[in-house]
């Protein structure tokens, strides 16, 4: 499913069967987890490594940073994610690229009182004129996820958090996509600062999986990152 939603030079891997290989480094990070923890992270790594690989890196430990995000080889950026039944990694050269964010969900309704958390007021009426017009899609779920994915793209870059209220989002549903408008001042990439993001989204096999790629302009050098936290 991912790969449908995601450039050309972007390489993914997916997977629905767990695999329990982990590096030491990696075993040592969740020694005391549950075994449904321990697999899905285990697997995501998994994918991770099969998609660096086809970019000519060697296997090796997929380790968290300070906030839990993946730490990717040198010149490579990526994103991770996990739900029950899915697992997926995104990875591609830094430089035309300057972020890649993936997420995935069960495609259901979201819990009892978090779309108030999740969406701005603006929001909420055009989600309920797409349900309207699309029934048979959770749109409280596409919004989560899409935010998900905006955020994974957002925190390399500016390594801050930004929340669910720091963005609105617009969908256009015919052609799987959709705009976020950025409410905090983004990192400088290809010049300007960052404050929108694009992203695209597929729902099926019980599904919500969403993408957002933040464009580097000339390259890795016209990223001007934050500075680490």
């Amino acid at each position: 499913m991912i790969s449908g939603i995601l450039p050309a030079e972007v390489v993914s891997m997916e997977s629905t069967t767990d695999m329990d290989d982990l590096f030491p480094q990696e075993a040592a990070l969740i020694a005391r987890a549950v075994e449904k923890r321990r697999l899905e992270f285990a697997t995501v790594r998994w994918c991770a490594r099969k998609a660096l690989a086809d970019l000519g890196y060697p296997a090796g430990p997929i380790l968290p940073g300070p906030k839990n995000e993946p730490l990717w080889p040198d010149g490579v950026i990526g994103s991770l994610t996990h739900c029950d039944g899915y697992r997926a990694a995104a990875v591609a050269r830094a430089g035309r690229l300057a972020a890649i964010g993936i997420d995935a969900e069960p495609h259901r309704e979201l819990p009892g009182g978090v779309l108030a958390m999740v969406a701005r007021p603006e929001e909420i009426p055009a989600l309920a004129e797409l349900r309207t017009r699309y029934p048979a899609t959770h749109w409280d779920k596409v919004l989560f996820s899409a935010k998900e994915s905006v955020y994974k793209a957002w925190f390399p870059l500016a390594r801050r958090w930004l929340d669910f209220q720091d963005a609105t989002l617009r969908f256009d549903p015919r052609e799987q996509t959709f705009v976020a408008e950025l409410h905090q001042v983004g990192p400088v990439v290809g010049g300007t600062a960052l404050s929108r993001m694009s992203g695209r989204f597929t729902v099926g096999g019980g599904l919500v999986v969403t993408s957002v790629v933040v464009e580097g302009g000339a390259g890795d050098a016209a990223v001007r990152r934050a500075p680490a936290l």
